[in-house]
């Protein structure tokens, strides 16, 4: 048995180490770009959910407010 191994090997193994070692900074960069838009979405959402909640406190603040006019005996 010989110690050497064929070139098609070896080249094989070395384009696959290539392609790996060259795609991983770019699969880095768009994972953190996807974390910042995931993070962005939640921001974006829970003031959404938060001018709902004024808007409710609002609606409720108005109502009170028209139920005291309407109590006001008129002369």
């Amino acid at each position: 048995m010989t110690d050497t191994v064929n070139a098609q090997i070896t080249d094989a193994v070395t384009q696959t180490n290539v392609k790996v070692l060259g795609e991983g900074p770019a699969e880095a960069v768009a994972i953190a770009v996807q974390a910042v838009a995931h993070a962005t979405s939640l921001s974006v959402e829970n003031a959404s959910q938060a001018q709902g909640g004024m808007q409710q406190i609002n609606n409720a603040a108005v109502g009170a407010l028209i139920a005291k006019i309407l109590e006001i005996p008129v002369a």
